[in-house]
């Protein structure tokens, strides 16, 4: 039994990647904890022996050799001590075998239990500590199941070699999006936390995360640090506002991003399911940024205010409902962009 534990464990180590050391220590505990479970006389003289070479795992209580035994726990006669170390005298402190077969049933199933529920902790811990890794990150899953009351899809999600399943609620879905069981979707993982069931990760395919991340896998330039996205504002399924600066003089920022015809931006509104992105130039100067972000419309001024949040915008008569948007989305999206109030004025009322 003792060579089969020892190999249970390596494969536990292998095929789930617990390390082995984590599993002595839960067993030594469970061991001991079954053990005292029946003498409850024993204290600290109990300890566990896990010999990996001989592939031996020992039960031994530590007693004292005296000549007359006043407390049987813990104290042992010359003569026995003898049969057990040959040289053992007065005094001495040696280490006796104990039978693990006199463990009780219950103490035996308890033991079970606190192994099984190591492996159970370690397993989620090892979840955790993946999936946290990945924070802000986009990861690739597979729809298990759609709730048909509340419209939550549930995504077996993984990562390496972690998997687990996350739920994405029906705000966290693309609007007018369809999902089916089997369908390979990207979810951008916006926190995992900790829960008594397991790791909790809390995906989304409306945040503002995702576009930027889709953008990095699309565009190098974004990947290694030559353009950076400065700032995203996004109504999920409808628009997205997005300003974007080079580092690099002779790299054009908004090009990059569009790519040859187009290409690079069509396929992420392809993964975004038709939505508009706006792809503008960010500006340290506030009155060229905002009027930037009001794109489409043309702007003929900005004016900064005297609190320095907010300012007054003024476009062609013609460009009044361009510059608003629909229900409006565009100025609404500008002043998410760029952090500033945006009033806008005709120009026939300026």
């Amino acid at each position: 039994m003792n060579a089969e534990f020892f190999a249970a464990v390596a494969d536990i180590e292998k095929e789930k990647g617990i390390p082995k050391e984590y599993m002595y220590e839960k067993i030594t505990q469970a061991l001991l904890a079954a053990f005292r479970k029946d003498n409850v006389e024993y204290e600290g003289n109990v300890e566990v022996l896990l010999d990996e070479t001989a592939k031996k795992i020992q039960l031994v209580e530590y007693k004292t050799v005296v000549e007359d035994v006043y407390e049987p726990y813990c104290e042992v006669t010359l003569p026995v001590a003898k049969k057990i170390v040959r040289g053992a005298k007065l005094g001495d402190t040696i280490a006796i075998p104990v039978e693990t077969k006199n463990f009780g049933r219950i103490a035996a199933q308890a033991a079970k239990q606190v192994i099984i529920q190591g492996i159970r902790e370690a397993e989620r811990g090892m979840v955790y500590d993946e999936f946290t890794s990945k924070e802000h990150e986009l990861l690739t899953g597979v729809v298990t199941r759609i709730d048909p009351r509340t419209g939550a899809a549930h995504i077996k999600i993984n990562s390496n070699s972690e998997f687990t399943e996350a739920m994405l609620l029906a705000q966290e879905r693309i609007r007018g999006e369809e999902l089916h069981e089997g369908d390979h979707i990207k979810v951008y993982v916006v926190e995992v936390r900790r829960n008594a069931r397991g790791p909790q990760v809390l995906i989304s395919r409306t945040h503002p995360g995702f576009v930027k991340r889709l953008f990095e896998m699309e565009v190098p330039e974004i990947f290694d640090g030559t353009v950076e996205i400065k700032s995203i504002a996004r109504e999920a399924g409808s628009r997205t506002k997005m300003s974007v600066w080079s580092s690099d003089e002779n790299v054009d920022p908004i090009g990059a991003c569009v790519g040859t015809r187009g290409g690079r931006v069509a396929s992420i509104v392809d993964e975004l399911h038709g939505e508009k992105i706006d792809i503008i130039k960010y500006s340290e100067q506030p009155e060229q940024y905002i009027a930037a972000a009001l794109s489409p419309a043309d702007v003929i001024s900005v004016t900064m205010q005297e609190d320095g949040r907010s300012c007054r915008v003024i476009v062609p008569d013609s460009q009044l409902s361009l510059a608003i948007g629909k229900e409006g989305q565009n100025a609404r999206l500008a002043a998410k962009l760029t952090g500033y109030k945006i009033d806008i004025k005709p120009e026939s009322q300026a």
